[in-house]
């Protein structure tokens, strides 16, 4: 039976910008975006707010199969709903198998079957040794791969070094599919010295050298092998200026940040505060104005959660002990709001926001010709946000396994009203509509 709904705003946001129009949908995709039509009967008018395309979240650890505990498709697809992300990619770790082979990316998709949400797609990983792994995972439906310079955090995926990168970054040469780095080398990084609880020595741990001696080597590898190269999670500005001399060389060189690298800075970051650890680590307030101007400047291609839950005993909050607590962040949920309520501070344009939430992601996983945008053939994947409502974050209201999170207390611009996946509302006002409808995209 063919499904037709039609929702109409005065706000939608459309590759050509916010402008009053209707969106038709038809069997869950965007058959036309025409004027705003007139009320009727088969027609869902939301007035002001904006319809926008569902963010796309192209980092997020979903740690499924084998880490449950932390996680998981079921919690992790319903956080997305509530925070209007109808599309995640999730990493290779740290879930059990990592998604370093073509049988351990089917038990990944064994897992995910009949839980999900929203829609999932999954990147493959690099190690040491499956480099003869990388096209056969393509095939399989990897979107592309993540790779560590430095030690994981998990024993199951290994990190690779220089020669190992330019190997797998040959292997996917002329396939159009991105190797993902994290930028650490191991060289520059130390344990914390003196007290376990000080924020301070954790970030003199990780200095912005080794992120950025490790983005410079990303970007002689990405110009001599000619195949795209994108760093993830991004938090020393010094390495805008790589992304400055990709554009203006042609080298195929992108990167990523984060919401916590944009909203958070050092100097207010507790000490004990375990719930801000993550690696690299929020750096100085100067450091992210700077990255604030790359957002402004067009040097990002994506920002995306790089949501890293665990228990709340492996994050270690009783001790308070920052050198020996897992790093990873969960805002998955908040995602939208937190960049925006920066943003809107800042007096930057929602349409550049959204398209670093939408599109830009969607683009780098090789799913722009579904997700991202609101255009005749795309996925009916719709959000209701309301740019100018505000709420506080509370800690019952958060949807992921565990309600570990930094961004507890604050107030954040923006909440999301509805959200449609393939032309189904699976969440409104504050609770879950429907069945697990989330499909695992393959192409």
């Amino acid at each position: 039976m063919i499904r037709r709904v039609i929702l109409r705003s005065r706000n939608v946001l459309t590759p050509q910008g916010i402008r009053a129009a209707s969106i038709h949908i038809r069997d869950g995709a965007i058959d036309r975006v025409a004027e705003f039509d007139g009320a009727s009967d088969d027609v869902y008018d939301f007035g002001e707010l904006t319809l926008m395309p569902g963010v796309v979240d192209s980092h997020v650890h979903v740690n499924e199969p084998g880490r449950t505990e932390w996680e998981g498709f079921e919690t992790a697809t319903h956080a997305a709903a509530a925070g209007g992300v109808t599309t995640i990619v999730d990493m290779p770790l740290n879930s059990i198998p990592a998604t370093t082979s073509v049988s351990a990316l089917e038990a990944k998709v064994h897992a995910l079957h009949g839980k999900c949400r929203v829609d999932v797609a999954l990147w493959g990983g690099a190690v040491p040794g499956n480099v003869d792994q990388l096209r056969p995972m393509l095939d399989a439906g990897a979107r592309g791969f993540k790779c560590f310079l430095v030690d994981s955090g998990v024993p199951e995926f290994g990190c690779l070094d220089a020669a190992e990168v330019e190997a797998a970054l040959n292997a996917l040469r002329g396939t159009g599919a991105p190797l993902l780095v994290h930028a650490e080398l191991p060289e520059h990084i130390h344990a914390p010295a003196g007290d376990a609880r000080s924020y301070a020595s954790y970030l003199a741990s990780r200095p912005a050298q080794a992120e950025d001696d490790a983005i410079a080597l990303v970007f002689a590898l990405a110009r001599k092998t000619g195949t795209h190269a994108h760093i993830v999670h991004l938090s020393s500005a010094n390495g805008l200026e790589a992304i400055r001399l990709a554009r203006k060389t042609g080298v195929p060189f992108t990167a990523e940040t984060t919401p916590h690298y944009l909203y958070f800075d050092a100097e207010g970051v507790p000490d004990a505060a375990t719930e801000f650890k993550c690696a690299p680590p929020i750096r100085e307030h100067a450091n992210r104005e700077e990255l604030w101007r790359g957002v402004e400047e067009g040097l990002f291609n994506a920002i995306v959660s790089d949501h890293s839950p665990c228990t709340p005993e492996l994050k270690r909050m009783q001790e308070g002990d920052i050198a020996r607590a897992w790093g990873g962040i969960a805002s998955l949920q908040l995602s939208l709001s937190i960049v925006w309520t920066e943003a809107k501070r800042r007096k930057i344009a929602f349409e550049k926001i959204a398209a670093l939430m939408t599109t830009g992601p969607a683009t780098l996983a090789g799913l722009g010709h579904r997700k991202g945008k609101l255009a005749p053939g795309c996925d009916a994947d719709i959000i209701a946000f309301d740019p100018n409502a505000r709420f506080v974050v509370k800690t019952e209201h958060v949807q992921h396994r565990h309600k570990v999170t930094p961004y507890a207390g604050e107030t954040l611009a923006g909440v999301v009203k509805a959200t449609y996946v393939r032309g189904q509302k699976v969440w409104e006002d504050g609770r879950h509509l429907g069945n697990a409808i989330g499909e695992w995209i393959q192409r």
